[in-house]
């Protein structure tokens, strides 16, 4: 596990292995660091490791970013009425 405590934002983030995830007496033993930290008014946020293939996943969501970029630059031209050159 990696703990990460943002003082400015009042976070802790808990980043857990796959391993950790899956073993239930170790998410019980995080129930005092939830309870510490909230008694602090933080949030504690978990972030567990996926399944999936890290470099796809990754790839995937740039691609689908860019082309949602792409598809709102050329409604924001079509609505000024200017055409765009490729």
């Amino acid at each position: 596990m990696h703990m990460e405590v943002r003082e400015q934002s009042k976070i802790v983030e808990l980043w857990l292995t796959k391993e950790e995830n899956n073993d239930p007496v170790f998410r019980e033993s995080l129930k005092p660091i939830y309870q510490q930290y909230k008694a602090q008014k933080y949030m504690v946020a978990v972030f567990l490791s996926g399944e999936a293939d890290l470099y796809q996943q990754t790839r995937d969501l740039l691609v689908y970013n860019r082309r949602r970029l792409a598809e709102k630059e050329v409604r924001a031209a079509k609505q000024a009425g200017v055409s765009l050159q490729m």
